[in-house]
Order: structure tokens, then sequence, then C-alpha cells
């Protein structure tokens, strides 16, 4: 299955933004998801500047960590849902759908939230690479996968 065209007929590549406070988590999705797709990732330890970099960039998906200091990842896609729901950004666009991850302690809350809209997905910790790829092809039809 190869990407959906842009508005110049080439396939378009797929943008992620992964938020997560271990920089060493971040460091391993972003290698992994570059070496094995065909996505562009965006990745930050801050869910403040996460924020903004949605408002700036547009996005395809959201993988966010549920647990981080100050900010989870749940009330981070909540606030960027809100603006999107508000028609803030310019040009308008569609809210990208989110991908949850959550070590052991959280996961009951995290599933919780799998009835929200547009939380598509949950990921307990740890994760292997299959299912990590699996659930962006789930998520994003058209994701060209790389062979290992």
């Amino acid at each position: 299955m190869t990407p959906p065209a842009d508005a110049s007929g080439e396939n378009a590549v797929r943008s992620l933004l992964i938020v997560d406070d271990d920089v060493d988590v971040l460091r391993f999705l972003r290698d992994t998801l570059v070496a094995f797709t065909d996505c562009r990732v965006d990745t930050s330890p801050s869910p403040e500047y996460a924020f903004e970099l949605s408002l700036r960039k547009p996005y395809d998906l959201f993988l966010f960590d549920f647990s981080m200091p100050i900010m989870d990842g749940a009330v981070l896609y909540t606030m960027i849902r809100t603006v999107h729901t508000f028609g803030a950004l310019t040009p308008r666009r569609s809210l990208p759908p989110l991908i949850l991850m959550s070590g052991h302690g959280e996961q009951k809350r995290a599933r919780e939230l799998l009835a929200e809209p547009g939380v598509r997905g949950l990921l307990p910790k740890p994760f292997s690479i299959e299912r990590l790829l699996s659930k962006l092809e789930s998520c994003l039809p058209g994701v060209t996968r790389r062979p290992a």
C-alpha cells in the first residue's frame, strides 16, 4: 500500500510527534521509526514544548507517554484538541489521532482514556518494535514499512 498523495500527486510523508520525559525512550522511538518507516519524526521530552510544536506544525499522529511530570499525555492531548476544536489554527487542520504509552501502574487509567475522542490506542510499556509498528500502521494506513 502506498502513502496518500499530496496536492502535487507525490506520496506524502507522514509526520509524527512523540512526547516522553525519558530521553532514552524518545531516542529509541525516533531511531526505530526513522529506520523502519517512511515517517518524519519530531520528539520532545517536554509536554509544554510539544504543545508549541503541535501549533506550529501539522502532524498525522501523536504518540504521548501517559505519565509525565507536570502534565500527562492525556492533558496535553486535551489542550491540543481544544485548540483544534475552536479553529484557532491557520490554516485550519484536523486533529491527529493519539496513541498513548503507559507503564504498568497507569494502564487502568490509560485504558479508560481509549473512549476519548481521537485516542486510537494504548501501548503498554515495555512494548516490542513489532507492536509499535503494527499500532502505527493501524492508525495511519498507507505508512510504508521498510524491511529490517
